[in-house]
């Protein structure tokens, strides 16, 4: 346990402090390599989208698998062949896998040998099954049943044990975003990122489209300042997502905010920024992440450089090697992911009571002035605590969670 301090509405308009005791543990699966896991997953992996199908199949047979069900792996220029095989590399390697099966056809252009090799190289088994070999689907998803059958069982046996906070690697994203967002359920992940961020722990955000118009706030908060490395960095992501767009003759802010931002009641792509940046909380940047790339010994509040929409985000951020994400949202955006529980923070009360069954936390509670921040934020740490013990988020109960896929820079040729 350790003291807190928190601020809550008191009598009359008045702010009261109070300090209170929280506990600083949780209860995960340590692997091989030293990493801490929420989750015990067998991950199949398919190298190529046209492994798929055979993929789906045995993940539907058995139970404690679940897929990476990717729409790449062929047909790309090199440098995205690259990124899609490091994509899947990390996050085979991630703490909330257990074991990995990988699915290739055979004649794909990711390179399964190092797939396997890597991911080996954490301490956790990993097989490898060939459709062509193997002599088609049928023979495949019989011969990857067995196969991953046979790593569940391996990994059925491990047990929880107690973790410190620090060891938590937390991604965070918004979506579906409206007025209310920037106002509570951001401010609320905001506080929990500066928590967790005092504790010695690891927090990612990203979405790199929604920092026009703001991106000089976050360079201020860049380690070095504005002028640093860090700070530069932050300004490239920015002008070379846009300039993407200007690229092919269109205007970022075509597509953002999107339909439902403006009918939501966000005006522009610098309001919807001023908005999202606040769920990163206060505490300075360390660096910025590229894509694939999986945390190590980093700490401290990092951000890694992805697009918004949410199969994309949310595969890179599980590539950190998070444990569990944390998501805003006010008209309720209700996806998960497949290895990486995804709790979702609603700011606006009335989407709450009509999506109670997918949102985890009420922050419009803020909004109605039933709540302050520093209480749901305290509400939201606990509940992460219990989330990476065990508890499963709504959409985990729900298994909605398999849509997934990888940024790519190039075209399809």
């Amino acid at each position: 346990m350790f003291t807190y301090t928190i601020w809550k509405p008191c009598a009359g308009a008045a702010i009261c402090k109070e300090e209170i005791e929280m506990r600083r543990t949780f209860y995960g699966y340590r692997r091989a390599n030293g990493t801490i896991g929420s989750r015990n997953l067998v991950a199949v992996i398919p190298s190529v989208i046209c492994a798929t199908d055979v993929a789906q199949a045995i993940v539907r047979q058995v139970q404690g698998t679940v897929g990476y069900f990717h729409h790449q792996g062929c047909c790309q220029l090199p440098i995205d062949l690259k990124r899609v095989t490091d994509t899947l590399i990390s996050l085979g390697k991630g703490p909330n896998v257990a074991g990995v099966l990988i699915v290739s056809l055979g004649c794909e252009g990711t390179d399964v040998q190092r797939m396997q090799e890597e991911i080996a190289a954490t301490g956790k088994p990993v097989s490898v099954i060939r459709i062509q070999e193997l002599g088609g689907m049928a023979r495949a998803i019989q011969a990857g049943i067995d196969a991953a059958q046979e790593l569940v069982l391996q990994a059925s046996g491990a047990q929880r044990e107690e973790a410190d906070v620090s060891e938590v690697i937390m991604s965070i994203k918004c979506g579906a975003s409206d007025t209310t967002s920037g106002m509570a359920s951001n401010c609320v992940i905001g506080y929990v990122s500066d928590k967790l961020v005092d504790l010695g722990a690891t927090v990612v955000f990203g979405e790199t489209t929604e920092f026009l118009g703001g991106e000089h706030i976050l360079a201020n908060r860049a380690v070095g300042g504005c002028d640093g490395p860090v700070g530069r960095k932050i300004y490239e992501i920015v002008n070379c997502m846009e300039n993407r767009a200007k690229a092919i003759g269109e205007d970022m802010r075509g597509g953002q905010p999107t339909p439902g931002n403006i009918a939501g009641g966000l005006s522009s792509i610098e309001e919807k920024s001023l908005g999202a940046i606040v769920k990163s909380g206060h505490r300075p940047i360390q660096g910025v992440l590229e894509y694939p790339e999986l945390i190590t010994t980093q700490k401290g509040l990092w951000i890694k450089d992805t697009p918004g929409r949410e199969p994309e985000i949310l595969t890179g951020m599980a590539a950190t090697g998070a444990q569990l994400m944390m998501f805003s949202t006010g008209r309720g955006a209700p996806q998960g992911f497949p290895t990486m529980p995804v709790m979702k923070i609603c700011g606006n009360p009335n989407t709450y009571e009509r999506m109670q069954h997918d949102m985890d936390i009420n922050a419009g509670r803020i909004i109605t002035g039933e709540k302050h921040i520093d209480q749901v934020g305290e509400e939201a740490f606990e509940m992460m605590l219990d989330v990476l013990s065990g508890r499963m988020t709504k959409n985990e109960s729900l298994t909605y969670f398999s849509t997934m896929d990888i940024y790519c820079l190039g075209p399809v040729i």
